[in-house]
């Protein structure tokens, strides 16, 4: 029995466009999640080779296995990459989740964090951020949010803090997933 539900993971752009959309996910259930991560209520999903649609209507294939976290009432998600040279953390300033009917929707604030394999972190995309804080009229209390979620996801890499402490972990949820999905 596959107790893994398959959900829709969307984003949207300040003014409620669709900015991409990752077609396929599954929900790893609260009682396969770690301790660490109940205690702070992630949401936590496991993707491989999931079709991807962007506004354009384009649609690619991701390559590289992934497991997202989302934390309820953060301003950041974060997406672990099981590349094979080690994981690499692609992080989201974004707002925080909401989950419908199998469907995760946020709105991206362009500016992300990549914290390497290696251990270094990036903040990248700050011109992007720039343009469409001009462009969308973002408000003063979206900016605060935006600037606050972005210090406490650079918190949490430099401390160390979960899901950053654990590659193994991430791993672990991807292993069980793939051995239920195989119905091994």
């Amino acid at each position: 029995m596959n107790l893994y539900e398959r959900c829709m993971i969307k984003s949207f752009k300040h003014d409620g466009r669709l900015h991409r959309m990752w077609l396929q996910n599954w929900l790893v259930p609260r009682q396969r999640l770690l301790p660490a991560h109940e205690a702070q209520s992630m949401i936590v999903l496991i993707n491989d080779e999931t079709p991807v649609e962007e506004s354009s209507g384009k649609r690619w294939t991701s390559k590289v296995p992934a497991v997202t976290f989302f934390i309820p009432k953060e301003w950041f998600n974060i997406v672990a990459l099981l590349e094979p040279t080690g994981i690499r953390y692609y992080c989201n300033v974004a707002s925080p989740v909401h989950i419908a009917g199998g469907v995760l929707t946020y709105i991206d604030y362009d500016l992300d964090v990549i914290r390497l394999a290696d251990g270094s972190m990036h903040v990248v995309d700050r011109d992007e951020y720039e343009a469409n804080k001009q462009l969308y009229h973002y408000p003063a209390a979206v900016r605060n949010k935006i600037a606050a979620g972005l210090g406490r996801l650079v918190s949490r890499i430099r401390s160390s803090e979960e899901p950053f402490c654990s590659e193994q972990a991430v791993r672990t949820y991807f292993k069980q997933w793939k051995k239920e999905a195989s119905g091994g």
